[in-house]
Parts: structure tokens; sequence; C-alpha cells
């Protein structure tokens, strides 16, 4: 049995050949052990399943932790999935829900007092920023962004706890849940356990490559969930990953570029494949622009007998108002918001090598200066057509201004706000697009900024619009928007504009200055 036991797991965990493949030649072989379900299925008092219940969920109020399973082993954990509803409001939520973000994922082996496994939900499958986004892949998998599928296999000699700690302001809303394990009688003495753990900086620090993770024993490092939210303008990943394995003193592996480390060339774009993919992408470039992405090495893991150490560099292409030469080029360390998560298996337990902070603290810090559009619906504020303001979650405090004009001809709205500061910004737009929406070109204080905004696309959308990086006077400001058309796709002449915003710009743009003295009224720029 034991001899069973043991080349099971090496067909299991061979990085020989794609584990796909290795699982579908393989399928027909006889299995050790017996499938064992926890489950947040309706029980009777007695612990068997309700026949004639359908209460297959929990609620997990703020401050208290939910435990999924509670597993007795020897056995090896297969598969977790969960849904939960999400953080807009409900007739089941009518104040919202946590959002996976807020949602703690915690796993203990053999009684261990701290988790091998320790990473927000969202984070721990591929989906970072608290967003919901579909992720199609090997080892985890999340349809439609909702129902949440793990893969990973999770070996444990005597035991396994699972559990949910809701460190959010609002509960967890109909938490449903299986956890499918198989027990077996014995695992080898030198079988790996499954970990993970995430780890963040907002920004990553300067003079210092980001640690992904730091760990002791021996193993095989398996994966990695990056989510980056761009501090400046332009393209964040250039850095290399650099990996110290067992007594390495400099990197024994070093990589060509972010975007290359996670299978990607040219860029990172949307994109899901079993081992590599980018699930969330907004466009590229763009000051605050955030990418998730994630790179599962389950052919080609990085094998330690001591310890290894994974870093990434943080450098990249930067605007000259930020290059301490004044000039453009690719290679300039920059100060983004990191947060990801190390996939690994080691013998032994983990050592301690970061702390996840609290709910509040993962969320990424604040960045604008926020002017709400939807209090400016007087007359004075549009021209011809109708004003309204809309609700939906998406919005700045659940609202937006709906302007409806019936044409083109004197179709205008204007927002008024005021600087009370001199200091480096960048003006942008948060902005919905739709099918029935019109082409706009934007004015601050009369002065045409970039070209005509296109707001048409076949479905709704809600996306920021950068018109303008500047040092403003303190005073009082106008943003126009006139309507010049409509796509030909186009079913109206619609706008609707959530706010105008500040965005902050890095300190060292103040520091150097560069344009501190130019008047953006002459020559409008935008890096």
């Amino acid at each position: 049995m034991k001899r069973t036991a043991c080349l099971t797991w090496c067909l299991l965990f061979s990085a020989g050949a794609p584990l796909a493949a290795q699982s579908l030649s393989e399928l027909w072989r006889p299995r050790e052990g017996r499938s064992m379900r926890a489950t947040s299925a309706a029980r009777l008092p007695d612990g068997r399943p309700d026949p004639n219940a359908n209460h297959d969920n929990c609620r997990v109020p703020p401050g208290r932790t939910h435990v999924l399973a509670d597993l007795n082993g020897p056995g090896i954990i297969r598969h977790l999935w969960m849904t939960f509803l999400g953080p807009e409001p409900h007739p089941w939520a009518p104040n919202g829900a946590a959002d996976h973000q807020e949602m703690l994922l915690r796993i203990f082996y053999d009684g261990r007092e701290k988790p091998d496994v320790e990473a927000p939900v969202g984070d721990f499958f591929a989906a970072g920023f608290g967003r919901r986004m579909e992720v199609r892949s090997l080892p985890v998998q999340c349809e439609d962004g909702e129902g949440y599928n793990c893969f990973w296999p999770m070996p444990f000699a005597r035991s396994a706890r699972i559990e949910i700690v809701n460190d959010g302001s609002r509960e967890i809303a109909l938490l449903y849940y299986n956890v499918d394990w198989q027990k077996v009688d014995s695992l080898p003495p030198d079988t790996p356990y499954f970990c993970a753990q995430y780890r963040q900086e907002y920004p990553v620090r300067k003079g210092k490559d980001y640690l992904i993770l730091e760990a002791e024993g021996r193993g095989h490092y398996v994966g990695t969930v990056l989510s980056v939210r761009s501090r400046s303008p332009e393209w964040f990943g250039e850095g290399d990953e650099k990996i110290y394995i067992d007594d390495d003193k400099e990197p024994s592996i070093w990589g060509t570029g972010t975007e290359d480390y996670f299978l990607c060339a040219w860029g990172l774009r949307a994109s899901s494949f079993p081992y590599f993919g980018v699930p969330y992408a907004e466009p590229w470039g763009r000051l605050g622009s955030r990418t998730c992405m994630y790179r599962w090495q389950i052919a080609d893991p990085f094998v330690f007998q001591k310890r290894i150490r994974v870093t990434l560099e943080h450098y990249g292409w930067i605007s000259v108002d930020e290059n301490p030469e004044g000039r453009r080029h690719s290679w300039n360390e920059r100060e983004d918001d990191y947060a990801s998560v190390a996939f690994w298996y080691q013998i032994g337990p983990t050592k301690k090598f970061a702390t996840v902070p609290p709910a509040a603290e993962r969320k990424l810090p604040n960045l604008d200066l926020i002017f709400p559009a939807a209090p400016f619906t007087d007359a004075r504020c549009h021209g011809a057509g109708e004003v309204s303001v809309q609700k939906g979650y998406e919005w700045t405090d659940g609202q937006q201004l709906l302007y409806k004009p019936p044409s083109a001809e004197n179709a205008w709205i204007e927002i008024p706000f005021a600087v009370s500061k001199k200091e480096p910004r960048r003006l942008l737009l948060r902005m919905t697009t739709s099918y029935d929406y019109g082409r706009y070109q934007a004015f601050l204080n009369g002065i045409p900024l970039g070209r005509p905004i296109d707001l048409y696309s076949p479905e709704t959308q809600v996306r920021e619009f950068p018109l303008l990086d500047f040092w403003p006077d303190p005073g009082e400001y106008r943003l126009r928007l006139e309507c010049v058309g409509r796509s030909h796709l186009s079913a109206g002449y619609w706008l609707g504009l959530d706010s105008v915003r500040l965005r902050e710009r890095r300190p060292r743009v103040a520091e150097w200055a560069r344009d501190r003295d130019k008047d953006w009224r002459t020559d409008p720029k935008l890096y």
C-alpha cells in the first residue's frame, strides 16, 4: 500500500510532463483511499444532510471566522469551490456585502498555530483589486467572476483546517462551498505541503527589489499572482525576476522583464491560458491603470533544497517630468503599488516572511481629488436636452450625471471645481461609455484638451479618460464637454459623467519641478 501511495504521489506531482496530460493519461488507474466532502449544505441536528431544506449557505459577520472544513487525515484536498454575493447592493444584502479582497483564506495543517496558506480570497484565485473577474487557468478558475474553483492538491498528514476570515466592515453574504478531499491510509514521510502567502507594498520600496517569497526548507516554487497599479505614466513592466536558490549570494535565475516572466510579450494584454494569463488589464501606460496577472510553474517549478528567495525588480518607462535626467527611456526605477501571492510546496512548516495587513489597508489608497458631477444638474450647467442623476453601484457615491441631448447642436455640460494648492496633478474624467453615447470635446477654462472623446461602446462600461498633466494655480476652474457628433454605430448623443478628478503624481515630480513654471494653456501636455 505504501508503494502504491508513493507511485500515485509521483504521478500527481511529477514535473516531467504537463499536469493536465498526466491526469488524463493516468485517469483509469485505481486509486487508494476514499472520497470525502465538507460542505455548506443544510444539515439536520444530527449532522446528516437535510433533504427538506435548501438553506445551503451561511453569512459571516465582520470580524468573524467561518471554518469551511476541519479534516482528519491523512488525506489530500483535491478541490475547493465557493461562491458568495458580490459587494453591490442586492435584495438579499440591501447594503451590499464584503468583496473578496476583504475575505482572508487560511489553511492550517497538522494542528500548526500558523497558517501555511494565507491570502485574500480574490488574490488567491488570481482576481486582484477586489474586482470580480473571469479566470480560466489550470489550477484555479473563476467562472464569470462568481464561481471560485481551486484544484491545487493539498496533502496533509494528520489534519487540515480551512477557514474564511471576514476582516472587512460588511458581512460575507450567502457563502456556499464544497471541499472535496481524498482520505488515504498513509502518505510518504517527505510529502510536501501546499503553501501560499500574500504580500503587498503600496508603493514598492525605493532601492529594493519587490519580495514575493522568502522560504526555508526543501520544496519547489509553483506560481505567482501579481497585481500592479501604476503610480506613474507609461509602462511598469521592465523589471526582471531575480531568484536566489539555496546558498546563492547573487540570483542564479535572472529574467528579462516582468511580462516575460508572466509568459507574455511586448506588454500585458487581457488573456487566460492554462499556465499564465492576465485576467484584468486597463489601458496601457496610464497613471492609475491596474493590471492583474498570474503564472503557474506547474511544468517548470523552481526547485530548492535549503531555501529560496523570489524577487522582482520594479523598473520601466517613465515620463520626462519624473526622470532625473529629464528624458524618456526604458530603465527607470518606478514606485508603483504591488500586491502578490506566492505559491509553493515545501516539506514541513513554513517560515513567516510577510504579514497580511487588515482589509482596509489592502484597499489601494485613494490618489484623487474627486469632484462629483451629479450635483450640477442646474440649467446653467448644460445646453439643450435633459439632465438627470442616474443611480448605480459602479459610480462614485453610487451616482452619475446623465445628459441626454436630442442632437449635437448646442449640446454641452460644464462642471466647476476649485483648486487650493499648486502641485503636480493629472486631470481626468471618470465617464460611462454605452451604445447610445456621443463624441465630446473637452475644454478647461476654454482651452481644448486633446482630441474628442468617443463615448460609444457596445456594452455599458465605466472608464477613465486622462486629459492633462499640469501644475494648476489656486483658483476656480470649469471643465466643459461639447458634443461634436457621434460614432456611426451609436444610437444617440448621450453623455454620462461620474466625476472630474485631479490625480496625485509621485513626490519626485514636485521635487524636481520640471513643469512648475510652464503655462499649460499654451502647451497642454499629457504624458
